[in-house]
């Protein structure tokens, strides 16, 4: 904007009033974590309540508690301009802690404002700003604190206006547009925003620039201060208006800003929703202002609260602290509110401390405390304790540690998963965090839930968690229909958190209680006979079982046991739940003339046994083989032989045996016949035979045997004598 007279580079008013309510709903769901959806049927603990304490915006599913009224608020004087211009309230790194405590874990795979980093750029000097040297991967904390130093505006200011707006300082899972337009600058709610003020560097710094502009009052005059303007509650401007004498600067680059006060309802709501014609712009910049950093019009802090925290302790569904607190302008006893990773719980500080009296000695000793506060995590938990002020001053942190929590939802697992005769047995281990104590699990079968106790001793649990003991196992057989069905065990939740699926739900078979006796089922898919080789082949299963069975193979009255547990997976798509080991192929010899061939599926229990099919079968001869001698030259210690041999029942290279003077000698046809191969395509190439049969120096005969693959002959290929 250097160079012009700078515009109102603001969003619309509409906008500004819609991206108010938006504020208001990030800073709910920022807290929110996804449901449990394997929560078990059974009724979980209640939701613990929560409040939001100064420094703290925590809030949950029950109801949540504002430390502060708005009885402050004056909607002419919503911060003073000394407060708005206090550029040294905050250095860096008191910033990056500010958002640290704000959002101590950010959901997966998303980038919170603690952590977020960009490349600033240069901006140059001018009447509104000091400039700005760009930096790589500069972080959020670092951009807001040197914009502050550049514009004169105070670091908190910022960090209010990017809650208002995106619900950014809180937000656990924010988007990229959040950041693109953090504050809204330049974004107008009927197009879209000014590619100048894009990105998060250009928002924080053109916003600053931009509340200068408005304070300068030479552009920007209708909210000029020292004057009363009928301000609206709403866009809809049949929602009325007010009249507000205008105190300041600040107050006017506000409205400038957002250009709606509070009705009523707006104020009674608190952080929330009022009705159809509130707006809230205004009033969340000032509940989270006075919230967050105290008063807007600043003062002393002799009226603020004073306290100590003693101790800090965690044990099992437990976090417990210890200390006293006061307000210097009451002696009755004054309210502190304990943070649990953010999360708030009220409490009273009323316990006796006569200890006190000699330092406080008009403001009595009912100023101790002693508060529990359920865990919500097993892990790292950030405690802080809140002084709650009465009359004048702010609310106090007293101070933050970081302890180890043991609370949240159960864990545990299931060691081993059975049946039996019509029951279902589990084992394994499951324990609360929230409590040493054994808890209830639940186990489901085919939507049925039958509840135990996971009280046995677990050595290995105890080695493995040594905080919560060791009975914490459980075993347990219940009872189940036949047939294959979803068993689900779930840990059962006592305090924070939510019941909890031990392991994803599993099938198993369940056999009956009582053996029905139904006949296995299954056939005879094909008989197939080679030489006087038959195989049978086919599938059988017992319904009353998913294991496989035995099936018997006759030939005549020959019979043999095999088990059917060959993989058939069109079994198992026409049986869901039986599993594809029922399938067999059964090998028998046949004699010379034939036989009836039989297959029957066994029972796996009572009942009768299924013949599954029936043939007679006769062996088959196979076709002869053939080929050719084609030489045998006398070598040294033998006789050198050649030629080549197929069978045309097979590709495979076939045995060729030499007989000289009545002694054979075996050998195999497998060397290449690239020759043979051409002539006989389909048997392949590798059918030759060049080998030395040994034989005495004297004058010889040999003669060569093709032998069948098969039952059947085994030709003559040829004899020669050398």
């Amino acid at each position: 904007m250097t160079g012009h007279a700078p515009g109102p580079v603001r969003a619309h008013a509409s906008r500004r009033w819609m991206i108010g309510m938006l504020a208001i709903a990030a800073v709910f769901l920022s807290a929110l974590v996804p449901a449990v959806t394997d929560a078990a049927p059974a009724v979980a603990a209640p939701p613990s309540t929560s409040v939001v304490a100064a420094g703290g915006s925590g809030t949950s599913a029950a109801t949540s508690v504002r430390p502060m009224t708005l009885d402050g608020w004056n909607a002419g004087n919503i911060i003073s301009d000394a407060v708005f211009t206090n550029k040294s309230t905050m250095s860096a790194q008191q910033i990056q802690d500010f958002f640290n405590a704000k959002v101590p874990s950010c959901q997966s795979g998303y980038t919170c404002l603690k952590d977020f980093r960009v490349t600033s750029q240069n901006r140059p000097a001018d009447s509104y700003c000091q400039g700005y040297s760009g930096v790589a991967n500069e972080s959020a904390a670092s951009i807001i604190y040197r914009v502050s130093q550049s514009c004169n505006i105070n670091p908190q200011v910022l960090i209010v206006m990017l809650q208002k707006e995106q619900g950014l300082v809180t937000h656990t899972w924010p988007s990229g547009w959040r950041y693109d337009s953090a504050l809204g600058q330049g974004c107008p709610d009927d197009a879209p925003c000014d590619p100048t003020y894009v990105g998060f560097f250009q928002q924080i710094y053109g916003a600053a620039r931009q509340m200068q502009i408005y304070m300068e009052g030479r552009w920007f005059t209708w909210y000029a201060p020292g004057n009363t303007w009928n301000i609206l509650y709403n866009p809809n401007t049949a929602c009325g208006s007010g009249p507000v004498y205008i105190a300041n600067k600040a107050t006017s680059a506000l409205y400038y800003y957002t250009p709606y006060q509070p009705n009523a309802s707006a104020l009674r709501a608190g952080y929330g929703e009022g009705d159809a014609c509130g707006a809230y712009g205004n009033r969340n910049f000032y509940n989270y202002f006075t919230d967050w950093f105290g008063s807007t019009q600043g003062g002393s802090s002799a009226n603020n609260p004073t306290g100590n925290i003693e101790s800090v302790s965690s044990v099992p569904g437990q976090i417990r602290v210890t200390g006293w607190a006061l307000d210097p302008d009451t002696s009755d006893s004054i309210d502190v509110h304990v943070y649990v990773n953010g999360v708030g719980y009220p409490s009273t500080a009323k316990l006796a401390r006569p200890d006190l009296a000699p330092f406080f000695p008009k403001l009595g000793i009912n100023h101790g405390f002693d508060i529990s506060v359920p865990p919500t995590v097993w892990g790292a938990a950030d405690v802080c304790v809140y002084g709650i002020n009465r009359g004048a001053g702010t609310n106090q942190l007293f101070g933050c540690t970081t302890v180890t929590s043991y609370g949240g939802s159960p864990v545990g697992t299931i060691d081993s998963l059975t049946s039996g005769p019509g029951t279902v047995s589990v084992r394994g281990w499951a324990f609360d965090p929230d409590t040493k104590d054994p808890i209830a699990v639940h186990v489901y079968v085919g939507g049925a839930g039958y509840p135990t106790t996971a009280n046995q001793q677990r050595t290995d649990v105890g080695a493995a968690f040594p905080v919560f003991g060791s009975a914490h196992g459980y075993q347990s057989t219940v009872t189940a229909p036949a047939g294959y069905q979803t068993v689900c065990v779930y840990g059962i939740n006592v305090a924070s958190g939510s019941n909890v699926l031990l392991m994803p739900c599993r099938q198993i078979f369940v056999p009956p209680a009582t053996d029905p006796g139904t006949a296995p089922i299954g056939r005879v898919d094909a008989f197939i006979v080679k030489g006087d080789q038959v195989t049978v082949a086919g599938w059988t299963l017992d319904p009353d079982t998913n294991g496989s069975i035995p099936v018997h193979v006759y030939v005549g009255s020959s019979g043999a046991a095999y088990q059917a547990d060959l993989s058939r997976g069109d079994i198992a798509a026409a049986f869901p739940g039986y599993g594809d080991a029922h399938g067999f192929a059964v090998q028998r010899t046949l004699p010379p003339g034939g036989a009836q061939v039989c297959a029957y599926g066994i029972n796996n229990g009572r009942g009768a046994n299924t013949m599954l099919g029936c043939q007679f079968v006769a062996p088959t001869l196979s076709a002869q083989p053939f080929g050719n001698f084609e030489s045998a030259v006398a070598v040294s210690g033998g006789v050198q032989v050649s030629g080549w041999a197929i069978d045309p029942d097979t590709t495979a290279p076939i045995a060729v045996h030499f007989y000289i003077d009545g002694v054979g000698v075996p050998r195999m046809a497998d060397q290449p016949r690239p020759d043979v191969g051409a002539a006989y395509p389909s048997a392949g190439a590798q059918h030759g035979f060049a080998t030395m049969i040994p034989a005495g120096p004297s004058s010889h005969t040999v003669c060569a045997y093709a032998i069948n693959d098969a039952p059947g002959n085994n030709p003559l290929l040829g004899c020669r004598s050398f």
